[in-house]
């Protein structure tokens, strides 16, 4: 394993000492909000899973880490309840979305993490998510060695503290009450891996 970094008993890899990151307006701004980034195409095709999964509209929705509030700002067009959860807020929300100040203060029907569970100090405590179904995408890790790792491209150290695979990201969601339904890579249509032989990122979807 890689100096600063072990795996958890779930089998999750976490960076052990961290610096702090501002995750303010520069740093949103400077990620997704320029035109390589088509966040507009991949907040679609977000939606159009968590509904194929689903199997309905849900009637509320907590986006975690919503950075530009480019998902909410498509779910809200069918979604009646909206709400969203930055840990430093640093693009207002459309006025018809709720920003809540506390992540587990409100009951939903659905909660998203999207590029956001890796950036979590302590993902443990997701367990206290009053919530039916969580929708997750994160990194893929493959950890084909400890060189692959140093060279993957969404290692981002002090950034990205968890680093997941299927098989982690399923102990640890059943650890914290939620089942696993399904998973997908629909997201490599629009983010390519840089290596086409493994997925980039990692979709899946639980279910209390």
């Amino acid at each position: 394993m890689v100096e600063n970094y072990t795996l958890d008993r779930y089998g999750i890899i976490k960076q052990i000492k961290k610096e702090s990151v501002v995750y303010d307006h520069r740093y949103v701004h400077e990620r997704y909000c320029h035109p390589k980034v088509p966040t507009e195409n991949i907040s679609y095709l977000r939606l159009g899973y968590l509904l194929s999964q689903l199997g309905k509209i849900p009637k509320s929705l907590l986006d975690v880490g919503y950075g530009n509030g480019a998902f909410l700002t498509i779910a809200k067009k069918i979604i009646f309840n909206c709400y969203g959860y930055d840990i430093l807020p640093a693009y207002p929300l459309d006025k018809e979305i709720v920003q809540l100040d506390n992540l587990y203060e409100k009951k939903v029907e659905v909660v998203t993490f999207f590029d956001s569970l890796e950036h979590f100090d302590n993902i443990y405590d997701i367990h206290r998510l009053r919530c039916n179904h969580i929708l997750i995408s994160v990194p893929f890790c493959h950890y084909l060695d400890d060189d692959w790792f140093l060279h993957w491209k969404h290692r981002k150290p002090n950034e990205h503290l968890w680093h997941f695979n299927l098989d982690s990201l399923q102990n640890f969601m059943k650890a914290m009450g939620f089942n696993y339904r399904a998973h997908s890579y629909l997201e490599d249509v629009i983010r390519k891996p840089t290596d086409e032989r493994y997925p980039n990122i990692l979709t899946s979807f639980f279910s209390r």
